[in-house]
């Protein structure tokens, strides 16, 4: 067993492990796709350490750009997460990865007692494309789903802001207001932004937050409050993988702990597979 740090030469090997674990390594593939692997403190970047068994990366660990660590450690979880950590010097922000396996990156690095923002175990929930129910809302158009325009940005911008607040506990900061419009102009930029609509007016927000050729993740969902109970998050989540799908995509994951999300989610055929670990430290 070695452990080393990774750069572009090994993109090959760390696709190659993170496709066996694809539902719970969208972050990790997406990123290391778009950026690559050598760091420069640029968005999505990240330095990666894996562990290797022979030639075959065993398990990696990323410590993003944000501060965030992405962890994917069926075994060596300690060992990379502790390497990668002490060569970056960089402040941990927080942990994405397998439930489990944030938990022993935590206790690895001493922070299990630490003061956080959030700390989930949620549910890890996948779809096949081909399986996916369309709301009858949806398929009658009685609600139509489109993708979002830049002429909405501050529309989309003021209800990130508030998903920022009612999910990840974030209290709108200067901060907290520069990630809500850049996850915003990074979503309707990359064409990951939809909506539903009815009569003309947007009532539910869909987005990717991680997005390969042959697999898509689901995050940022949002029907602001006086719009809810009606069905629209549905429309738009179907919306967006209806198109998904029909740009090559065989297959959608999610992780959610809201049990109202949850119904939704399986309404459309999405059925949990595992549990995923998110925790943003303060």
């Amino acid at each position: 067993m070695t452990i080393r740090l990774l750069s572009q030469p090994d993109a090959q090997a760390l696709e190659d492990f993170l496709v066996q674990h694809r539902d719970s390594s969208m972050f990790l593939r997406s990123n290391s796709r778009r950026a690559g692997l050598d760091y420069r403190g640029h968005p999505f970047q990240a330095q990666y350490m894996a562990a290797f068994q022979g030639d075959a990366i065993v398990a990696v660990a990323a410590h993003g750009w944000n501060g965030m660590l992405l962890m994917q450690a069926p075994e060596q979880a300690t060992a990379v997460a502790r390497a990668c950590v002490a060569l970056s010097g960089r402040r941990v922000t927080g942990f994405s990865g397998p439930h489990a396996v944030v938990q022993q990156a935590r206790v690895a690095l001493a922070l299990s007692d630490a003061e956080t923002r959030i700390d989930f175990e949620e549910g890890l929930y996948a779809l096949q494309l081909s399986q996916l129910a369309v709301p009858d809302a949806l398929a009658s158009v009685r609600v139509c789903s489109r993708p979002a325009r830049a002429e909405e940005r501050d529309l989309l911008v003021a209800w990130r802001l508030a998903y920022q607040f009612e999910v990840l506990n974030d209290r709108g900061s200067a901060e907290s207001q520069r990630e809500a419009a850049s996850f915003i102009d990074e979503q309707i930029a990359h064409g990951s932004a939809w909506l539903a609509e009815v009569t003309g007016a947007a009532v539910a927000f869909s987005g990717f937050n991680a997005q390969l050729p042959d697999i898509v993740q689901l995050g940022g969902i949002y029907t602001p409050p006086g719009l809810r109970g009606r069905g629209f998050a549905k429309c738009a989540v179907a919306g967006a993988l209806l198109a998904a799908r029909e740009a090559g995509a065989t297959r959608a994951v999610l992780f959610t702990q809201n049990p109202s999300a949850v119904r939704c989610y399986e309404a459309l055929g999405f059925a949990r597979v595992g549990s995923y670990g998110l925790v943003l430290l303060r």
